[in-house]
């Protein structure tokens, strides 16, 4: 007789019964490096939210003295990327709370949310910088460029080193602290653009830079805000991670000796960094079921990084059954 299907094959068993086959070597072994990249993140988050709050109440009271837009609007993209890497800080200590009889999956799921917000603010913020300088372009206000540089090169140092701490975390697996980087690269090209603004403005007294710096930024942060905010939606919806073809999963697990064939094939994310995987393998015999569910696991963990998996195994007829029930 087949095994017994799961009526909710997104959730994990609590043990390796006869309906699943989990991996939970993600806690073992290599969890010691992942746990210290965990750890890192959370330092370079941290470290980095002081950073900004703390200058970010600098350049809002230089941009109003200096009436500059360019840094008034870096200074209120800054507040957005406190709020932003707090919040990130706080998912990644919500994500490390143990899963509980309601929370199967923990919090893992918060550092995602996390980056969603962290989007839709940034959109926010670059729509408020367009509505600002289209009324600019028309009544370009005195700006006062020399201590609008001066702000602006301080600005631009602590946003380099912020941007350095968060390189050194895991920018490129982690998508809260990719949005929390993104954020700060933001602001550093703020930086750079209220510079050059000032310069224009010292040298030519060209008050248009200014106005026209803040939409050069807006429209950088905005495409930024997108990224973040679209592949937080995907992983929110469940979508397959973008590294995963699903149909070479199907077709790999369905070329394993003695299977005839693969359905229902779940492929999502928990978290940016955490795949997981679900399926029924229809096997030739279930004497072989055993020797399926080995190569499968290790096949997916091997491939595709995917370590945590619920796979049940039928024989043809017992698929048939399920079906028909």
């Amino acid at each position: 007789m087949g095994q017994k299907s799961d009526p909710h094959p997104h959730k994990p068993a609590d043990s390796d019964g006869h309906s699943h086959d989990h991996d939970h070597s993600h806690s073992h072994g290599p969890g010691h490096s992942h746990n210290h990249g965990k750890n890192a993140n959370k330092q370079a988050l941290k470290l980095s939210f002081f950073m900004i709050a703390a200058y970010m109440i600098v350049e809002a009271i230089g941009g109003f003295m200096t009436n500059s837009l360019a840094l008034i609007s870096d200074a209120g993209h800054m507040l957005s990327d406190a709020t932003a890497l707090g919040l990130s800080y706080l998912a990644m200590t919500f994500g490390e709370r143990k899963a509980s009889e309601f929370k199967t999956f923990g919090y893992k799921r918060f550092e995602v949310l996390a980056a969603f917000i962290n989007g839709l603010t940034l959109i926010g913020i670059s729509l408020y910088i367009f509505w600002e300088a289209f009324r600019r372009f028309f009544e370009p206000p005195e700006v006062m460029s020399s201590g609008m540089i001066m702000i602006a090169a301080i600005g631009l140092l602590v946003n380099i080193a912020a941007a350095y701490i968060l390189m050194k975390g895991d920018t490129s697996e982690n998508l809260n602290i990719r949005s929390a980087f993104l954020h700060v690269i933001g602001d550093l090209l703020g930086s750079v653009g209220a510079i050059i603004a000032a310069l224009l403005i010292m040298f030519f007294g060209w008050d248009l830079a200014d106005p026209i710096a803040s939409v050069a930024v807006a429209i950088l942060i905005i495409i930024s805000a997108y990224r973040v905010t679209r592949d937080s939606i995907h992983i929110l919806m469940e979508g397959a991670p973008s590294h995963i073809n699903v149909d070479e999963v199907r077709m790999m697990l369905g070329s394993l000796p003695n299977v005839v064939e693969v359905h229902d094939l779940h492929v999502w994310a928990i978290s940016s960094d955490i795949p997981s995987l679900s399926c029924h393998i229809v096997v030739n015999d279930m004497q072989n079921s055993h020797l399926v569910m080995k190569e499968a696991k290790k096949l997916l963990e091997d491939r595709f990084k995917i370590k945590h998996t619920t796979i049940q195994t039928d024989t043809r007829e017992t698929a048939c059954d399920i079906e028909e029930h």
